[in-house]
């Protein structure tokens, strides 16, 4: 049984950014690179570069210990709430004595995974501001429409969000690491024409033709969108087009086109790099590397599904008394 609580003597590590020296990938038996196994996206480093830190990039090796050391403070007292997302970083960098959950309790720091600290201030590359592009404005008008909505109560199932209603969490998983095991373990499988991206919770499985095959039609759209993969020497790179206008992404939907690059560069460590282009949401296209760790532990089942008694059910039923 997997246990998500930290360990007692460290809670958050540092580890250093070079990919190992001296190293070369590994094939499949059929020539692909091996890219197999299950992978752990546990990184502290929030998506966006804090105002705190504008300017600066890159870490040196004594600030991120300090904030290895606070956070191990902040986190092993059992007296802070659950830190998803870019949290546990904002709680060291504000060196906070006690980090609260400003919206609503989600259980306490034991049920946390080990979150890993490395020399880098922002998830996002480019811009190298380490920040989002600007919305547009039809964006900024549909946030604004959703954030309305959002606070009113539920009357229907379409009034709560795919990720509530258990549909799908959405693609890509970029940043906002929950920091609870199910939701940042990843696995991969290779066949000599398929990839399939697997995630442990709602057990979302991509499966990605490499045949070169064209994208479907403009008028078929899925959740996940519609994936082709290729090689590009050591990387495979996975072009996704076609989401659904019930897609959400953080306010992109049937227009993101998503180009993603996954790169072996250590024998524990692989690289996901995504560019998100969506001109009718962002003025720009961006891209964040997420660096993933490779782990013995084994994908379980996190049953999650439609019409699911926690959270519709129990919401909707709520609401109609």
């Amino acid at each position: 049984m997997r246990s998500y609580r930290f360990l007692a003597s460290v809670c958050i590590l540092a580890i250093a950014a070079p990919a190992a020296k001296n190293w070369t990938a590994p094939n499949t038996p059929d020539g692909q690179p091996d890219l197999q196994g299950v992978w752990l996206s546990n990184s502290a480093t929030p998506l966006e570069r804090p105002k705190a830190l504008e300017g600066k990039a890159v870490l040196t090796d004594a600030e991120v210990a300090e904030l290895k050391k606070r956070a191990d403070e902040i986190f092993k007292k059992g007296n802070s709430d659950f830190a998803s997302g870019d949290n546990a970083f904002l709680a060291a960098l504000a060196n906070v004595e006690q980090y609260k959950n400003p919206n609503i309790s989600t259980g306490g720091a034991e049920d946390m995974v080990d979150r890993e600290f490395d020399n880098r201030t922002s998830l996002i590359v480019d811009p190298p501001d380490g920040k989002l592009p600007p919305l547009t404005p039809a964006a900024q008008r549909r946030q604004a429409a959703a954030d309305e909505a959002a606070k009113r109560p539920p009357t229907r199932p379409q009034d709560l969000t795919n990720f509530i209603r258990c549909i799908t969490f959405g693609v890509p998983r970029v940043g906002g690491n929950f920091g609870a095991g199910p939701y940042s373990y990843y696995q991969i499988f290779q066949t000599a024409g398929y990839v399939v991206l697997f995630t442990e919770m709602i057990h979302e499985a991509r499966i990605i033709p490499l045949d070169g095959r064209p994208h479907l039609p403009r008028n078929i759209r899925q959740w996940s969108g519609d994936s082709r993969g290729r090689w590009e020497g050591k990387t495979l790179v996975v072009d996704t087009t076609n989401f659904s206008p019930k897609s959400y992404y953080m306010g992109s939907a049937e227009n993101l086109h998503l180009v993603e690059r996954f790169t072996r560069v250590a024998p524990d460590r692989l690289d996901y790099t995504v560019t998100l282009d969506d001109p009718t949401t962002w003025t720009k296209p961006w891209t964040a590397v997420i660096r993933l760790k490779a782990t013995r532990e084994h994908i379980y089942e996190f049953a999650c599904h439609e019409g699911n008694y926690v959270s519709m059910v129990s919401m909707l039923s709520g609401e109609s008394k």
